[in-house]
């Protein structure tokens, strides 16, 4: 190989698929599985023989590939109950497409995070009233994206590496993660961010659930404050406090 690839620069498996993907400007929907397979392969031998401890996650898709690659090699195509060809490549496919939403979804957050100039809009900061009339919203400190990005970042950072085998799983949707905030609301339709990170195990469930504020937020369902610079944000839905 005219080249080395480190094996510290990548997170697990399917960041280095990717990396080759992104380099030969592959089709990530038609993978060409017999390249892939071989320099995957070659990869791995040339850590081993750097005397590098290769994680167990890479040798598993190592055999993922060529066993997927032996299933292409097959004469006679497996076919679904409707008659239809069943390419073997497609769950290692569609587990890069969700691995790549959520990196690029992950990436942005740590923009954000990393970035003060994200001021949220004004118009995310609704007029809420409380039972008294009296505006809250006009009383609060401004909570900039950067705010909201950087308790998420420490959050997404203290939860293991994304894997393949968390992707298997079935994909957590911004609908269904609505539904989920909103089951946390207290009574007077508040819920703070330290009760809701809590609850978020992984990394995928944190970038899904930042992502699903951000759309109640655009959308009106909810506003946000923070009274002081170190107090704990607080999720607010407007409807329940209407």
């Amino acid at each position: 190989m005219s080249y080395r690839v480190q094996l510290e620069n990548f997170e697990g498996p399917l960041d280095l698929l990717l990396y080759f993907i992104r380099r030969d400007e592959l089709d990530i929907y038609d993978i060409p599985i017999g390249q892939i397979t071989k320099e995957f392969i070659e990869i791995i031998e040339d850590w081993k023989r750097m005397n590098m401890l290769v994680a167990g996650e890479f040798i598993v898709m190592a055999s993922t590939l060529m066993r997927v690659k032996a299933k292409m090699m097959i004469p006679r195509p497996e076919l679904d109950d409707d008659g239809e060809i069943i390419d073997p490549r497609t769950q290692l496919m569609q587990q890069l497409i969700d691995y790549k939403r959520f990196r690029d979804a992950a990436k942005m957050l740590n923009s954000m995070a990393d970035d003060r100039s994200h001021i949220l809009p004004r118009q995310f900061e609704q007029e809420i009233k409380n039972s008294e009339g009296v505006e809250i919203g006009s009383a609060l400190r401004d909570v900039t994206l950067y705010d909201l990005a950087r308790v998420f970042k420490q959050a997404m950072e203290n939860r293991p590496v994304m894997s393949q085998f968390e992707l298997n799983r079935e994909p957590i949707k911004l609908e269904q993660q609505k539904e989920f905030l909103f089951k946390y609301f207290d009574g007077e339709g508040r819920l703070s961010f330290s009760t809701l990170l809590k609850n978020l195990k992984t990394r995928m469930e944190i970038i899904v659930t930042f992502l699903a504020i951000l759309d109640l937020i655009r959308d009106g369902t909810c506003s946000f404050e923070q009274n002081d610079v170190f107090d704990d944000i607080v999720l607010i839905h407007i409807g329940a406090i209407a």
